[in-house]
């Protein structure tokens, strides 16, 4: 199969109410495209990390009341799973596509993510692109521009992950809807190896 790009309807899934009908739809219209992505981009995310990594797309398996409020799909060097390592994940709100480099609570790297981070902050911060977002909650769409980090910011996402143990860090790209909807295939694929690209550098901090 072919990767396509995400169009208005697939954004749209996010509004259907219900926790059943929105993973019908969900299953039906986008779960498709995140696994055509993710094959179709797996042996570049392995190359470029030198080593095998593996496509895991969202279930959702452990919703029972609520409806998800986005869906992805993360590369990970362990074919049993990818909440426990560092990965690389594409997936959507109903406002944005996100491009992003992800530790999440499960994860024990997050600790040797922090100490690697500390040591390089200034060369990192210089790297990154301005428009480029952290976050400390995947659940949450917010997020702060690169941009807009201060030192005291940094700081505090540091000591968070060193010291609460469901702290998590999340960096990288978010497309805005309407930008997203525009992209073809291939643009959407160029443009996802580019951002984990300039993201690779957080990746190998976290080993």
């Amino acid at each position: 199969m072919t990767v396509t790009g995400f169009k208005d309807q697939d954004f749209d899934v996010f509004s259907v109410p219900g926790l059943e009908a929105r993973m019908e739809v969900l299953i039906e219209r986008v779960r498709p495209k995140l696994e055509t992505l993710g094959a179709e981009l797996a042996p570049y995310v392995s190359a470029l990390v030198g080593e095998e990594m593996f496509v895991h797309v969202a279930k959702h398996a452990r919703r029972t009341v609520n409806p998800p409020i986005d869906t992805w799909v993360a590369w990970a060097a362990s074919k049993r799973g990818y909440k426990a390592l560092p990965h690389f994940e594409v997936g959507m709100f109903g406002t944005h596509l996100f491009v992003i480099f992800a530790i999440i609570y499960e994860s024990p790297n997050k600790t040797v993510f922090a100490g690697n981070l500390e040591a390089k902050l200034k060369k990192t911060a210089k790297a990154l692109p301005k428009h480029f977002y952290w976050s400390m909650d995947h659940m949450n769409p917010a997020g702060t521009p690169h941009q807009d980090m201060s030192e005291e910011d940094f700081t505090r996402l540091i000591d968070k992950l060193k010291q609460v143990k469901k702290a998590e860090v999340m960096c990288g790209l978010r497309i805005p809807r309407e930008e997203a909807v525009k992209l073809e295939g291939d643009e959407l694929v160029q443009k996802v190896q580019e951002t984990f690209e300039t993201l690779l550098p957080l990746y190998k901090m976290a080993f």
